[in-house]
């Protein structure tokens, strides 16, 4: 599984540890990824989603993930929330229509 954000799309990458003595030893830097369930008002059901924490605060600054995923363009959504989203625009659809 890759350590890859769903939101912010940050990924692992690669560069040196560097000692007090200029020694390099090459080395991995990770993303804090977390697997969370956010829930989405308008499906009435948790997602569950694999983000780094800094993905996590957005969607909660951009008010909660329906409303991340209604103001996000779907080419810049990772292709497994690509659904989610159809599903959340169709639910909102149909309240504003009721």
């Amino acid at each position: 599984m890759s350590r890859r954000c769903m939101i912010t799309g940050k990924g692992a990458q690669t560069g040196h540890r560097v000692s007090h003595a200029q020694n390099k030893t090459k080395h991995r830097f990770l993303p804090n990824i977390q697997e969370v369930s956010l829930f989405s008002e308008a499906l009435s059901r948790w997602v569950k989603l694999r983000v780094s924490v800094h993905g996590l605060r957005t969607v909660e600054h951009m008010g909660g993930l329906d409303s991340y995923l209604a103001q996000t363009a779907p080419t810049k959504l990772d292709p497994a929330l690509r659904p989610v989203k159809a599903e959340v625009e169709k639910a909102l659809a149909a309240k504003v229509a009721a």
